[in-house]
């Protein structure tokens, strides 16, 4: 493209501090330099993680430098690649990866984890390879979340942590799989592996949750109950499979309890989805105490889960998920494929679409409940 080895000067939703809403700016944004690749972003979705961050730092998340561009879950277009790029070209259809997959390692050779460190140190402090970032704004560098920063007209990535798709996919659709369809329905299919007839408990109804629901229902469970303390999400639970939702407020008893009083002994998997200790602990208590299976796929960094001894020892198995479990760059392709041959919805979780510069307004959405995911514009 004619922009190729040149800055870009686009737009950005920029997070200048904690606690404080994002603002759109003019920033640039550097050619890639070696094994890295820059990319138009079309569509961005907004994610819990990303306000947990901006709004909630102190209490789940690890602190990340500012000014930052949120944003890990998106699509776009590659602009031009950076030296020993080889397997991308201009004009590619692409996803970012919070969680790259290098092929070369001994965690991608292995088939137990996807848990690839390629620049991992680097990129969960908001830089590259060589310690910088390839946003800035007016001379002062900006900070790319997870590597990624989704809520930026153009950014760049290591090519180790994107996944080239086919060329007929929406990208207003797909980007979902950058990050919440996938964590949630891999938690259930991948992690959980859930069994045909079991019965599931999900625990939030957010993206992930509603994902999770779905790989459940894929997986062929007879009795799938979503939990949420909204009783509004509980009509979309039942379009991706849940045969019944519980609501936490309308008991008196702790929701293990009534789970476990509700299947005769406790469900066979449940899947925790909302990033609470708390939560997960109920989730874990509601599972079967012979051979019960919790995953937990609700993310905090810093959260400390109260589990008693005698619960494990019983028979219970806890295990936790990172993106599913699917080994992202040549995974993530296959789930593409899976939509477009109707195989896996996503049409169903896009609640709102808004252009960049109401990014804030989304925020609130995702605040308040009225959403479950909004793709922006870019």
């Amino acid at each position: 493209m004619s922009t190729a080895g040149q800055v870009i000067r686009c737009k950005a939703a920029v997070a200048w501090e904690s606690g404080k809403p994002l603002s759109i700016e003019d920033v640039e944004v550097a050619p890639p330099k070696v094994h890295e690749v820059r990319i138009k972003v079309v569509a961005a979705g907004v994610c819990h993680t990303d306000w947990e961050y901006l709004y909630e730092a102190e209490k789940g998340m690890k602190f990340r430098p500012f000014p930052l561009v949120l944003g890990h879950e998106g699509a776009g277009i590659v602009e031009s690649v950076g030296p020993e790029v080889t397997t991308f070209s201009p004009g590619d259809k692409v996803i970012p990866l919070f969680l790259p997959q290098c092929g070369e390692c001994e965690r991608c050779e292995s088939a137990k984890t996807n848990h690839c460190r390629k620049n991992w140190a680097n990129t969960q402090v908001g830089v590259l390879a060589d310690g910088t970032s390839r946003i800035s704004y007016q001379g002062q560098q900006v900070y790319q979340f997870l590597g990624v920063s989704a809520f930026s007209q153009y950014t760049v990535v290591p090519h180790t942590s994107l996944a080239k798709i086919r060329s007929d996919a929406p990208l207003d659709k797909v980007f979902l799989l950058g990050c919440g369809v996938s964590t949630g329905y891999g938690a259930a299919v991948n992690t959980a592996k859930v069994e045909k007839n079991s019965t599931c408990a999900v625990f939030g109804l957010g993206a992930v949750g509603l994902a999770a629901v779905m790989g459940c229902q894929v997986a062929g469970a007879k009795r799938i109950i979503g939990v949420d303390i909204n009783p509004d999400k509980f009509a979309k639970a039942a379009v991706f499979g849940a045969t019944e939702c519980v609501n936490p407020k309308d008991h008196t008893m702790p929701i293990q309890e009534v789970l476990v009083k509700m299947t005769d002994g406790g469900v066979d998997y449940a899947v925790e989805c909302v990033g609470s200790p708390s939560i997960m602990t109920a989730a874990f208590e509601s599972t079967k105490d012979s051979c019960g299976s919790c995953v937990i796929a609700g993310w905090t960094e810093t959260g400390v889960m109260n589990v008693k001894v005698e619960k494990i020892l019983m028979g219970r198995t806890l295990r936790g998920t990172y993106f599913g479990g699917w080994k992202s760059v040549e995974d993530v392709p296959k789930l593409v494929n899976d939509y477009m041959k109707q195989k896996l919805k996503l049409d169903e979780f896009i609640t709102h679409s808004l252009p960049l510069d109401q990014i804030n307004v989304a925020f609130d959405l995702l605040r308040t409940g009225k959403s479950i995911r909004t793709v922006i514009s870019l």
